[in-house]
């Protein structure tokens, strides 16, 4: 099955696509960094409108790069969320508008499940059960990763509260 995956979550554009046999054939990434850079961090706005400016381009030069083409896709995996709106949105319009036409599924995946089950495609991937460290941007977790699809969260990022008082 050669599926192709998009990640739009937030400031870098992604596309891969991966045969369930022969693993990853080939991937496409654009980041954003220079762009956010003079803001201190990314803007919403401007990152949504670089996903827009980039995907497809990015599109047809993996499809060039791999020597497929489109019509050789089964699936469409995108990032649902979490992330930034207007980025996914860019993502998951141009996945389900391309599986619309050619008649195949989407697959929308959690990012941090993503994170999580990356390690599945390394050469020495672990086998389930695994303990899992991941650090996302504001998530940080220890999760005993059991099965597909069915985790625990060990250990959460511990968020204190704390009030400034002026004397």
């Amino acid at each position: 099955m050669l599926v192709l995956g998009i990640e739009t979550s937030c400031d870098e554009t992604g596309l891969a696509l991966f045969d369930s046999e022969k693993g990853l054939l080939g991937h496409t990434l654009h980041s954003q960094v220079d762009l956010h850079e003079a803001y201190g961090g990314v803007v919403p706005e401007l990152a949504s409108r670089d996903h827009i400016r980039l995907i497809l381009p990015l599109l047809e030069s993996l499809f060039k790069k791999t020597g497929l083409k489109k019509e050789n896709v089964d699936a469409i995996a995108y990032t649902q969320g979490p992330g930034l709106s207007g980025a996914l949105l860019v993502g998951s319009s141009l996945a389900e508008a391309l599986a619309f036409s050619l008649q195949i599924p989407t697959i929308p995946i959690h990012h941090l499940e993503g994170h999580l089950l990356a390690p599945l495609l390394e050469k020495n991937a672990p086998n389930f059960p695994f303990l899992a460290l991941l650090v996302s941007g504001g998530h940080t977790q220890i999760i005993h990763v059991k099965k597909m699809g069915l985790y625990e969260i060990i250990g959460d990022t511990l968020r204190l509260l704390i009030k400034l008082h002026n004397y």
